[in-house]
């Protein structure tokens, strides 16, 4: 049997086949020792063959194969440094959620989910959430940030999950896709998924104000069908997005800006770091790159993982 994996809880996997019916299934045992270097072989979004068997009148399904991946999104596992764990597979699209405050969410965070983005070809869309809640400069600071990532090249939308500004034009865009939407814990992707559903009524926490940070309320990614022809996959709060698999040379290639540039440069290798005659560096010097991005590029290469929650864009 042929199914598209819903959800995992580490162990099980919830398994839905296209006549609508969902096995929790397993992985089989050597399964996990093809080579594969994530810390789970199996994502939210595969495409997976399964058998099925019955223990203690229960009927249950075993993976036996992972279908090709159109694209996937990783982020460095949590407890062991040198592993990926896939977030999800089969993407059509990623809206990123972000807010200027309570909680923050800084440029080196966006970055670099951008970059892991664009090296899996994955399209992402940048939503300015609570800007009903913001008073005149913050709303500044949305617009300057909003300003920087259109002029790159990214759609940036102001919405606001509670009042339900633009909540229609999201919907729109999600129609006939799976959509994957990720930020921060608290940022409120669980009150906008069940603004663009209702009937989900997906779990929500309030801000911890002892860190103005999100509580983590999902702590596995899930796929959810739409009562208008769309997917979902709801991931949970990500604190920090460790670059992960990729070599030096590449990171430049996953700023659209900076390869846009590249041929300028004298040196064809150029890193864009102590290079002379770079042409990304004389657009930063310029401000036809935004510092902000210069500088995320710059953590990246040094291998700076953890400094999310320290820095923005001045």
């Amino acid at each position: 049997m042929t199914g598209l994996v819903y959800k995992s809880t580490g162990s099980w996997y919830t398994v839905k086949t296209q006549n609508g019916k969902t096995y929790e299934c397993r992985i089989k045992g050597k399964f996990r020792l093809k080579g594969i270097k994530s810390t789970n072989p199996i994502a939210v979004g595969d495409h997976v063959d399964f058998e099925l068997e019955t223990k203690n009148d229960t009927e249950t399904g075993v993976i036996n194969y992972i279908h090709d991946r159109t694209n996937y999104i990783v982020r460095k596992s949590v407890n062991l440094s040198k592993q990926t764990h896939v977030i999800a597979s089969n993407i059509d699209q990623v809206f990123l959620l972000v807010t200027i405050d309570n909680p923050p969410t800084f440029t080196s965070f966006i970055d670099r989910f951008l970059v892991t983005a664009e090296a899996y070809a994955i399209k992402t869309i940048l939503l300015f959430n609570k800007i009903d809640v913001y008073d005149k400069e913050t709303l500044d600071e949305v617009r300057y940030l909003a300003h920087i990532y259109r002029t790159i090249g990214y759609e940036c939308i102001g919405i606001s999950a509670t009042t339900g500004k633009n909540v229609d034009k999201v919907k729109g865009m999600m129609q006939d896709k799976v959509s994957m939407f990720a930020g921060h814990s608290g940022v409120g992707k669980s009150t906008l998924v069940n603004a663009i559903e209702p009937n989900l009524d997906l779990k929500t926490k309030a801000i911890s104000t002892q860190h103005s940070q999100g509580q983590h309320t999902t702590t596995f990614a899930e796929m959810f069908d739409l009562s208008f022809h769309a997917k979902i996959i709801d991931t949970p709060g990500i604190k920090g997005f460790g670059i992960v698999d990729m070599d030096k040379e590449e990171v430049s290639d996953y700023f659209p800006e900076f390869f846009a540039l590249k041929q300028d440069c004298k040196f064809n290798n150029c890193l864009h770091i102590e290079e002379p005659k770079c042409a990304v560096k004389d657009a930063v010097d310029k401000e036809e790159i935004a510092y902000s991005r210069y500088r995320s590029y710059v953590s990246i290469l040094e291998g700076e993982d953890e400094h999310y929650r320290t820095d923005n864009y001045n």
